[in-house]
């Protein structure tokens, strides 16, 4: 099933390529890999925390590579994160006037790359997927966007290529520390190797802080955080959904994977840095995004917040913490992808997202304005929704920080601090509710057309999985646990 759930948009691209009906091929090839992720997830055993479903085929004998899939209880989520939210992103995209072969191929190669990195067990792919999906986004935002398309595109572009290539040497040195016997590609005799022949310490902390820039950068961690509001507020809803929803959780995948099990004295050394710098994206972050007169760029400024949480979580250093890190990132690629779903469809119809040419929108596109309502209530945190269990788990386990031991500690006053996060998001988002569906309507949007019954399967598609997982939020952290309770000697 993982093979398949890889090489199917893959296939489904090339198809298009050549001559396939575009829009139905991807929106089938969208569709049967989220019922293979469907069944993937009902199959899988939760009461083990190794991986599952493995496969592999060796590539080179001499270098230790192979082609090799599996999935523990943390890719298995998002994994499954990126079939939902693709079938969703195809759904929403609109007629395609120029280009249209190119422009579904592009969303399938997106997906494709993303489910690859989460998938792969051996790190030369693990690296390689992440750079398959980099091309189509720069070609999706540069020719399908709006706005100051090719700059953002640009702009992506020179980031993240800097950042992919930090994360390289960081990747190598990660190789190199091991002992020659113990090199290898394989994901899981590294964490194994790490255990056995811990990496010496001014090793871990010299390769911890290239990762921390190298992933930070793809994760837009304050101060790399620049590229991702101006791209997704230029780049088509599709993309946007896609990259800011899935693909931009592969370097926070990458930390939780690979930096906090294998480099923990490098994490224990670094941590106040990090907290310094989450705390940017949670608090100057979202003041940034409270000045916004954009819905776009509020939306993508949002994004970079609240990966600050995420962070908060990573860096706690126990089971609770990283387990509802883990979550968040489920639950936030649902929500983010649903309002830019919704902002796509808002600016199709009225051809502006400023607030103050919009309001009252939902007089005429009340399904829209209640699904707004749902990604907006998710996004700050409303109990209900998966982003609210996911975030109790966050600020739970970083006030009991894993490392620290007096009384009240610098995890202690990043989460109160992170609290206030929680009012201003509160304050951004329902403003942005209210500026563009609430209020007085402008007479000329008296006639706009509602979210017609195709894309509210989409909509409620997102909406039923932050619902699901809100009200059920063991559903999936009984099966993120046990891989993360491996990381740590002691359940915290």
């Amino acid at each position: 099933m993982l093979l398949f759930l890889v090489i199917c948009p893959i296939a489904a691209a090339i198809l298009i390529i050549v001559g396939a009906p575009a829009r139905f091929t991807a929106l089938v090839a969208a569709i049967l890999n989220f019922i293979v992720g469907i069944a993937l997830f009902s199959e899988f055993d939760r009461s083990t925390a190794g991986f599952q479903f493995v496969r592999s085929f060796t590539v080179s004998t001499d270098w230790r590579i192979h082609f090799a899939f599996g999935v523990d209880g943390l890719s298995l989520l998002m994994v499954l994160l990126a079939a939902i939210v693709t079938v969703s992103a195809i759904w929403f995209a609109d007629k395609i006037d120029d280009y249209e072969r190119a422009f579904y191929a592009c969303l399938l190669f997106i997906s494709a790359g993303a489910i690859g990195a989460f998938a792969s067990i051996d790190l030369f792919f693990f690296y390689a997927f992440h750079e398959l999906a980099l091309i189509p986004t720069f070609l999706l935002i540069g020719i399908w966007g709006t706005g100051s398309r090719v700059r953002a595109a640009w702009k992506i572009t020179i980031y993240l290529s800097l950042g992919s290539f930090i994360l390289l040497i960081g990747l190598i040195l990660l190789y190199q520390s091991l002992p020659p016997p113990e090199r290898t590609f394989d994901i899981r005799e590294l964490l194994q190797a790490s255990v056995v022949h811990p990496i010496a310490v001014p090793d871990q902390r010299h390769i911890y802080l290239l990762l921390l820039i190298g992933f930070g950068v793809l994760i837009s961690l304050f101060p790399f955080h620049s590229w991702a509001p101006d791209a997704y507020a230029s780049a088509p809803a599709p993309a946007a959904m896609l990259h800011a929803g899935v693909l931009k959780k592969f370097g926070l995948y990458g930390f939780l994977r690979l930096v906090i099990p294998m480099l923990p004295d490098g994490a224990h050394y670094w941590t106040e840095l990090l907290v310094i710098l989450l705390l940017g994206n949670i608090i100057y972050i979202g003041l940034v995004t409270i000045a916004q007169k954009q819905l776009d760029w509020m939306l993508g400024y949002s994004s970079v917040m609240h990966m600050g949480y995420i962070f908060l979580g990573i860096a706690s250093a126990n089971v609770l913490g990283s387990t509802g890190a883990a979550t968040l990132m489920f639950a936030h690629g649902l929500s983010i992808a649903l309002l830019f779903g919704i902002a796509g469809q808002v600016r199709n119809r009225t051809g502006t997202l400023s607030f103050e040419d919009l309001g009252g929108l939902a007089k005429s596109m009340p399904f829209a304005g209640l699904a707004f309502g749902f990604a907006a209530f998710a996004a700050i945190g409303l109990p209900g929704f998966a982003n609210f269990a996911s975030e109790i788990m966050i600020f739970f386990g970083a006030f009991r920080h894993g490392w620290e031991m007096q009384r009240f500690h610098l995890f202690q006053i990043a989460t109160v601090l992170a609290l206030w996060g929680v009012v201003i998001s509160t304050v951004y988002m329902l403003r942005a509710y209210r500026s563009t569906f609430m209020g007085t309507m402008p007479k000329r949007w008296a006639k706009l057309i509602d979210l017609g019954a195709g894309l509210r399967i989409p909509v409620a598609l997102l909406v039923a999985g932050l619902m699901c997982v809100g009200f059920f939020p063991q559903t999936v952290v009984n099966i993120i646990t046990p891989a993360i309770r491996t990381y740590f000697t002691t359940t915290k």
